[in-house]
């Protein structure tokens, strides 16, 4: 891929034509198709790099803050109500299966009435997106309420740490009000700005951190902690109802037409098909903790709601590339051939295979002594459940690109019984694992279930997107399996030297060994490859061009 930098300009006879500078020289296009072309290349890149930008600076803010507020937190309560915490957090998230797949069969249906800035089908779909949002805050607020009674059996030795109904009904209160703006973000996403979302996330996470931080130190109480966090969310829908109202002032509009038999059709197929999807999807994210609070204790939960504080933390900055490039992706598959689509998936697929495969390395290797250093000895989970967590972590990797690619394709219905498989797998064997072995049981269940969608998604994305065999996708997932595994025995071997004493220089040491190795065992194995080559070029293209900038300022 060549970095393009276009502009329109009158040639001899007075023609409009497109001057279009690329690694080399000046090419002048005329054809209305690569016009178009040339164009839709030019701003996926821009709103990729765009999105790239606002999500880290979202993402580095969280994650100061959040260390900050994490600190405090434990320092002024205890781990108990980070559990509570986290616990809270998934139930509402398996609340989240009366969403029904919805957002992402919209998301899928917006792309191609924005691409062709279609307003009136844009409105019709937002109308509908809009009803069924309502109808779904109703149904978790009903099922919310219901759940109130079972509060007891799911959390396990919660200790003296006040009312548990009074702080659920908090979170439920945030996860209702959420469906009554959250649907709007859709239009943005589908328009590849996913930075309008990263710079309300980035304001709002920035005001509840620091404000509930002084909340802690001056009430030293739990519930105005997440009182505080309450309101300021709420001031954030209405402001963001506002800005998106504002921004897209035809979804105002009180004429819009409804959608016809023909265009609701797709839409009922794929909801249909993301209500399977949607089980298999809280089955994996949702119910670890649940487990964990209900068959050990809730403290364990906020253990590891630690380990999972960094993780996704620094994941957050890493993965800001992948998630930017989603829509950008939906918008290829609408514009582009099947070739190029393929092309550019096994260039994306790289790519997460670099950043999962590193960042897998550098937890294992890293995770442990940092929590020893920033909480103490006390806070330490087991070695082998964190070797655990870190396996169905670099497996989830690789199930999100094949996923996201799916997604943007608009395959839901194909696989929708894997999901219902996943769910009952993962929930037996967890369940079984939890009573015989503990903890790392809960983890074995996540990855035994995961298994299943690593091995079934490709072939279907392959033979319906591509068509194409998945064996080639399995036998690059073995390559870069293998120099995973190479590079991490390494990092481990460099570790037990240097780190035979948990010290802050020791610790520093570490990680810029394990910042280098990696990264150059990655390159010695894969740099001559077309997937690296491809990204080079548009790296080499990008420093050009800004030198030029510079040069030219």
């Amino acid at each position: 891929m060549f970095f393009y930098s276009c502009q329109y300009k009158k040639d001899k006879k007075r023609k409009l034509v497109l001057y279009c500078t690329r690694k080399y020289g000046v090419v002048i296009l005329n054809n209305v198709k690569m016009l178009e072309s040339c164009c839709e290349k030019m701003s996926r890149v821009k709103f990729t790099a765009t999105n790239i930008f606002f999500g880290y600076i979202s993402s580095i803010a969280s994650l100061a803050m959040g260390f900050i507020s994490r600190t405090i937190f434990i320092q002024v309560l205890n781990v108990s109500y980070l559990g509570v915490n986290g616990l809270f957090t998934n139930v509402l998230g398996v609340l989240s299966l009366a969403e029904l797949g919805i957002g992402s069969a919209m998301n899928y249906s917006l792309y191609k009435p924005v691409a062709n800035h279609d307003i009136e089908t844009i409105k019709s779909l937002m109308q509908f997106y809009k009803k069924a949002y309502r109808t779904i805050a109703l149904v978790v607020a009903v099922i919310g309420f219901a759940i109130l009674p079972l509060l007891p059996y799911i959390v396990k030795d919660p200790g003296n740490i006040g009312n548990i109904h009074l702080y659920y009904l908090i979170f439920l209160f945030n996860t209702v009000t959420s469906y009554l703006v959250s649907y709007k973000f859709s239009l943005a996403y589908a328009e590849q700005k996913a930075y309008i979302f990263s710079n309300v996330n980035t304001i709002t996470t920035l005001t509840i951190t620091a404000t509930q931080i002084i909340v802690l130190l001056i009430f030293k109480n739990f519930l105005i902690y997440l009182l505080t966090q309450s309101l300021v969310l709420l001031l954030q829908k209405v402001f963001v109802n506002l800005y998106l109202n504002k921004k897209y002032p035809y979804l105002c509009d009180k004429k819009v037409k409804k959608l016809t038999k023909e265009e609701f059709a797709p839409i009922k197929t794929n909801i249909t098909a993301m209500i399977f999807h949607k089980l298999g999807e809280i089955s994996v994210f949702q119910t670890d903790n649940i487990i964990i609070s209900a068959f050990i204790n809730v403290t364990t939960v906020g253990l590891i709601s630690n380990y999972n504080l960094i993780i996704t933390s620094v994941s957050g900055l890493t993965t800001i590339i992948l998630k930017s490039a989603v829509s950008s992706l939906g918008n290829l598959i609408a514009c582009e051939d099947v070739k190029k689509q393929y092309e550019v998936f096994k260039v994306y697929r790289f790519v997460v295979f670099w950043i999962y495969g590193f960042c897998s390395i550098a937890f294992y290797i890293l995770l442990s002594p940092f929590i020893e250093l920033w909480l103490g000895k006390n806070m330490l989970i087991p070695e082998y459940t964190i070797l655990l967590i870190l396996i169905n972590y670099y497996l989830e990797g690789h199930r999100s690109c094949i996923v996201t690619i799916k997604s943007a394709g608009g395959i839901f219905n194909q696989d929708k019984f894997v999901a219902l498989l996943q769910a009952g797998v993962n929930l037996v064997v967890s369940i079984i694992l939890v009573k015989l072995i503990g903890l790392p049981g809960v983890y074995i269940g996540t990855i035994t279930q995961g298994l299943l969608s690593t091995i079934i998604k490709p072939v279907i994305v392959y033979r319906n997107l591509f068509n194409r065999n998945a064996s080639s996708y399995f036998w690059d997932g073995a390559r870069y399996a293998v120099v995973v595994i190479i590079s991490g025995a390494v990092c481990y071997a460099i570790k037990s030297v240097l780190l035979t004493q948990v010290t802050v220089i020791n610790f520093i040491i570490l990680i810029a060994a394990v910042a280098l190795v990696p990264n150059l065992i990655f390159l010695l194995f894969f740099g001559k490859t077309p997937e690296f080559k491809y990204l080079w070029n548009i790296i080499h293209s990008i420093v050009i061009k800004i030198t030029r900038k510079q040069s030219n300022a």
